[in-house]
């Protein structure tokens, strides 16, 4: 097929901003990870290093504009994998909550591209302010509800990595796990998915900026 209108985005990468968000998600996990292993285990030290870490990071964001909404949940989500790890103390403990976030999404998404919502059509169109135009095009439904599978395949990837290291209480293979599953399959999954995108939709569609309104087509027999 040939390319999407010149004006789009060239990449799912460039449209979605995913990689501050991802560093933004990797650094408490490491600083969690770190603070365990240089205090031989103490799961309140590592807990207190990630949140330090968690509260710096939120206090920058804050001071460069970002909405105080994303950034208040990014720490929230580190206190609340720390008081996961303090209460069982298993140091393993704290990524529990990725890994039921990773089943979760996994799970709406998949229920997301049954039901002909797929996630990452309300998601891009959300960021391109189309609220639900996107879904009057047939075509453009398919192709997300396609690219969609992807990201199903990611999260899926990380609970088959995430699971046997948390049942084996691997908190060093955890943290390692964590940075190596974050950005770099986050950037693969985009690039991935936006070719997928791009290669289901027709040769002559304007592209993912322009849905067209497949209801406008009247059936003259009707």
């Amino acid at each position: 097929m040939t390319a999407p209108s010149g004006d789009q985005p060239e990449s799912l990468a460039a449209l979605l901003g995913g990689k501050r968000g991802a560093i933004d998600a990797t650094l408490p996990p490491v600083a969690f990870g770190l603070g365990w292993w240089l205090s031989d285990g103490s799961v309140g030290i590592g807990v207190g290093v990630a949140v330090v870490v968690g509260a710096l990071l939120a206090v920058w964001r804050l001071r460069r504009g970002d909405k105080p909404r994303s950034v208040l949940i990014g720490l929230a989500g580190v206190c609340v994998a720390g008081l996961i790890a303090l209460y069982t103390g298993r140091g393993e403990d704290f990524f529990l909550l990725q890994l039921l976030s990773n089943g979760a999404s996994a799970l709406a998404w998949i229920i997301s591209i049954v039901i002909r919502w797929p996630l990452l059509g309300v998601v891009v169109g959300t960021v391109l302010g189309q609220k639900t135009r996107w879904r009057r095009d047939r075509a453009l439904v398919r192709a997300y509800g396609r690219a969609s599978w992807i990201w199903v395949a990611q999260y899926v990837l990380r609970l088959l990595v995430f699971i046997p290291l948390w049942l084996a209480g691997a908190v060093g293979a955890l943290t390692a796990a964590r940075v190596a599953m974050t950005w770099p399959l986050i950037a693969a999954c985009l690039a991935v998915s936006w070719w997928v995108l791009r290669r289901n939709l027709p040769a002559d569609h304007p592209g993912i900026r322009h849905p067209q309104d497949d209801s406008a087509t009247v059936n003259p027999g009707a």
